[in-house]
């Protein structure tokens, strides 16, 4: 049985409550919170030991494991506090603000020997590890384009906003929703080499963005576009698609289905030709306990069993989430490059094109 401790009681900090305690491998034995109220309530009805400092539960408590779902700027002090105690580590997305933090961590988790991961769920979602098997075994021919969406209801007044949308805590929608699609794109087809003309919007916050628009620019000459609104209540609850284009056909893949349309034979045995569409009922497995959705709870079990198992890798590492941290931090620095505007017509086409430039992406020692 492992002992894990958890840090921090909103939303996801009380989902991964609720999926801890129940695996039947993990016991919860330490909670921290600085709400009195809430950790108040938890001890009298859990009898689970509660904390108001962090660092006295990982003291106190015999721990094995520990899940950090705080306030995003809080991550990085806490990650580290954790590992330089031999913890293993669940910590939610995004892993750090700042792109060089992450980098120390993981080499920090990994000269530890630790067990690391981000909460990056869509890695853990059937539909998109059936994308993920079609593209490794070349379905759709050489990838030359895709587009990643992600929108959903967060910030839809002036008024009421939350610490995600402070920049100092939470980093807005880049940092909120983009993150996402750039992982998942990091998880389907590698992590791009560079960003270019990256927009970033206000539409109800002061301090953060609530929309996101950027290309991405792959090293092979594939190239991307993203776009992430956290202001559109069109939707009920976020929603993220890719759309992949190949020389061999097309894939459209959500949390719900995979649509690919396949040309000729050259893929046979392993997508049908033509239009085919499956769902993701398909392709999950069946966790113990459900919550939001089975990809929390795989993705905790997954974490679980890592440690139990005495594994190492993680399809979704501290490592892994630097790679979205450096390509938020490349469409930051991006985002703040002066406009270029349109060319009147008295220079050629060729000369208009010039200079346009590219940032490119750094990823230092993960290299």
């Amino acid at each position: 049985m492992l002992n894990v401790g958890l840090i921090g009681l909103g939303k996801m900090g009380l989902s991964h409550l609720a999926i801890v305690n129940a695996h039947p491998e993990a016991k919860l034995i330490g909670i921290c919170d600085t709400a009195s109220y809430m950790c108040s309530i938890l001890r009298k009805y859990t009898g689970i030991e509660v904390f108001s400092n962090y660092r006295e539960m990982l003291d106190q408590k015999s721990l094995d494991a520990v899940i950090i779902a705080t306030p995003s700027r809080f991550h990085g002090e806490m990650v580290r506090e954790a590992l330089l105690r031999g913890l293993h580590v669940f910590c939610e997305k995004p892993f750090c603000l700042a792109a060089a933090d992450g980098i120390a961590l993981a080499e920090l988790a990994d000269r530890k020997g630790v067990v690391n991961q981000v909460g990056y769920h869509y890695r853990f979602v059937g539909a998109f590890n059936e994308a993920k098997r079609l593209l490794d075994a070349q379905a759709l021919g050489r990838i030359h384009h895709l587009r990643v969406e992600a929108y959903g209801p967060v910030v839809l007044r002036p008024k009421g906003g939350t610490w995600r949308a402070k920049s100092s805590e939470g980093g807005g929608c880049l940092h909120d929703y983009a993150c996402h699609a750039i992982d998942i794109v990091n998880y389907l087809v590698g992590r791009p080499d560079a960003v270019s003309g990256t927009v970033l919007n206000k539409i109800f916050s002061r301090d953060v963005d609530d929309e996101v628009y950027a290309t991405l620019h792959f090293a092979d000459g594939m190239t991307g576009m993203i776009a992430a609104n956290w202001s559109d209540d069109s939707l009920r609850r976020m929603s993220t698609q890719v759309t992949l284009w190949g020389t061999n056909g097309r894939m459209i893949v959500d949390r719900q289905e995979v649509k690919t349309f396949i040309r000729g034979e050259a893929s046979a045995g392993v997508a049908e030709q033509g239009w085919d569409i499956r769902h993701t009922t398909d392709f999950h497995r069946d966790v113990w306990y459900y919550l939001r959705g089975e990809e929390y709870s795989a993705q905790l079990d997954y974490f679980l069993r890592c440690i139990a198992e005495g594994r190492r890798e993680n399809i979704s590492s501290f490592a892994s989430a630097v790679q979205t941290d450096c390509v938020v931090s490349a469409m930051l620095q991006d985002a703040g490059r002066a406009w270029r505007r349109v060319d009147s017509g008295s220079r050629s086409p060729a000369q208009s094109r010039t200079g346009s430039g590219l940032l490119s992406l750094v990823t230092g020692a993960l290299k």
